[in-house]
């Protein structure tokens, strides 16, 4: 839990318009922390982990990952609110899309290109979309790096769940090695994106305010 007080007490040290970025990173790494201890307990009592509340978990923290795009670029610029909602459907999308191949709902290959459909709006609208545009041509330079690192972390260090989907579902394995596929892909993912993810939006947040003399 010392990650997650870090980003709260650290709110002091910005200005107001990066507290809300760093309340939402404190947010993700809290629930993250709390998903994980109670999937611990559930692991130790009967050997499972239950797709349901890793999913839980995603939908609660990966739509406020992207909100992040949407919130460095208000804490500079003025931006359409449909660079909001866009980042949140491909999200959904994506999610929705994993959560009914790994539920069992549909078929876990046209989940899989759900989920990826989903994926790649996201990456469409970071990397050539109006949030790409607007962070190219009005954020100052360590918003324009932030902006930059994290969709690259959307982009390489998000690759980890598809492959940790494709080695579990779509290559045969049997049900307990897809099962171990499943956890350490999805945990090393879990770990590296949403702490990177936290550590990008406060030092963004505390270089702007000590450029701007808070």
């Amino acid at each position: 839990m010392r990650l997650q007080l870090f980003f709260f007490l650290e709110r002091d040290r910005v200005s107001a318009k990066w507290k809300t970025s760093l309340t939402v990173s404190g947010l993700v790494t809290l629930v993250a922390a709390v998903h994980y201890f109670y999937m611990r307990d559930v692991w130790i009592l009967d050997g499972s982990t239950p797709t349901v509340f890793r999913y839980i978990d995603w939908l609660i923290t990966v739509p406020l990952l992207m909100i992040e795009f949407y919130l460095i670029l208000s804490a500079v610029k003025k931006v359409p609110v449909g660079i909001f909602w866009r980042l949140l459907v491909g999200t959904l999308v994506m999610l929705v899309g994993g959560y009914l191949g790994e539920s069992g709902y549909i078929n876990v290959l046209p989940a899989f290109i759900i989920g990826m459909l989903g994926w790649g709006y996201i990456l469409y609208e970071i990397f050539l979309g109006e949030a790409s545009k607007i962070n190219a041509s009005s954020s100052p330079p360590s918003v324009q790096s932030a902006f930059k690192t994290m969709r690259w972390i959307v982009s390489v260090g998000w690759s980890i769940y598809p492959l940790g989907y494709f080695f579990g579902y779509l290559t045969g394995l049997n049900p307990a090695d897809s099962a171990n596929a499943l956890n350490i892909t999805y945990n090393l993912a879990d770990v590296v994106n949403k702490i990177a993810f936290g550590m990008i939006i406060w030092n963004v947040a505390i270089t702007e305010t000590e450029n701007s003399g808070k």
